[in-house]
């Protein structure tokens, strides 16, 4: 029996290669990636491993109608940082938002369509009662709306939220800085130590098992169910801590107004300042909001060989960076 196809958007990427290798080492189906530049170093890396590249962008429904013919299953996902890098935030949740809805439309439009896997986040502004508007939020809840709409697709997709990012630390935002008056690694936050984190722990290799998961168990992921995606419970000041003890430096946790961690971190420590600020508030109402949301016991996704917080930050090459 031919193998079902499952397409990856942005196969390339950080997510969309993490299921790829999950699904190659699985075995269950015959992969496809698509990306914008299918002649690229990492598009060649795919192909010489049994992948089908095509081409396709976000940003044009057609052509992901094209990258989409034959699949049984889809994973969807587009990148707000990029167009907030190069316009700001009100004008990458445009982009971003009307990008997922391309990828929505055409997942609609593919007839062999089984599952469709978006990549989303909570809804910051449905948990805080429109307090926290967070902008690369903001943007994939308005194609979660769009989804919902169209009943047809809607049977047939499940929602997956993916948790803080191991390497998140290698952003400046996020990246202890040294204090050479004391020796001191200082780590600015507008949340507290004691904030609850949920972590995907390093996401190349623990993203792909929960795709796989949901793929295996559709009778309890659709239609339209949430799954989070976590293989690990921390705080602020525990992945201080960790980050500490792998790169041998001492740190200290310094909590600031989201103000002035926006003055140091102009337009991005607004962005992630106010996500850190909204977590600290809602606490462990962060990932919530949904009925019924599935989680990795619901799954039966062991983390036994996935790779947590501090392996994650293990895998960093710091010296580069401090």
């Amino acid at each position: 029996m031919a193998k079902k196809l499952l397409t990856v958007v942005g196969g390339t990427g950080t997510q969309g290669l993490s299921v790829i290798n999950a699904a190659l080492k699985d075995g269950t189906y015959k992969v496809r990636a698509s990306t914008r530049n299918p002649t690229s170093e990492k598009a060649e890396k795919l192909r010489a491993r049994g992948v089908e590249v095509v081409q396709a962008d976000v940003s044009d429904e057609q052509s992901l109608v094209k990258a989409f013919e034959g699949s049984a299953a889809i994973y969807g996902i587009t990148d707000f940082f990029e167009p907030f890098s190069k316009h700001g935030p009100e004008k990458a949740v445009e982009i971003e938002s009307a990008q997922g809805i391309n990828v929505a439309k055409a997942a609609s439009k593919t007839a062999s369509l089984e599952h469709f896997i978006w990549s989303t986040l909570p809804n910051g502004g449905k948990l805080t009662r429109g307090k926290y508007l967070i902008p690369h939020l903001v943007a994939k809840n308005q194609v979660d709306d769009y989804i919902e709409q169209d009943k047809a697709l809607y049977s047939k997709t499940t929602f997956l939220w993916i948790t803080f990012y191991g390497n998140n630390f290698q952003y400046p935002m996020f990246t202890p800085n040294l204090m050479k008056s004391s020796g001191s690694y200082i780590q600015l936050s507008p949340g507290s130590p004691s904030t609850p984190i949920l972590s995907i722990g390093s996401p190349l290799g623990n993203i792909g098992p929960f795709a796989l998961a949901i793929l295996r168990q559709p009778h309890k992921t659709l239609p339209g169910r949430f799954v989070l995606a976590h293989v690990e419970e921390t705080t602020n000041g525990k992945m201080l801590q960790d980050w500490a003890e792998v790169t041998n430096k001492r740190a200290v946790f310094v909590q600031t107004s989201l103000d002035d961690f926006s003055n140091v971190w102009p337009i991005w420590g607004l962005e992630m300042g106010a996500m850190m600020e909204m977590w600290d508030e809602l606490k462990e109402r962060t990932w919530s909001g949904e009925d019924g949301i599935l989680t990795k016991d619901d799954l039966g996704v062991s983390t036994e060989n996935l790779v947590g917080f501090k392996g994650a930050v293990a895998e960093m090459d710091w010296k580069a960076l401090l």
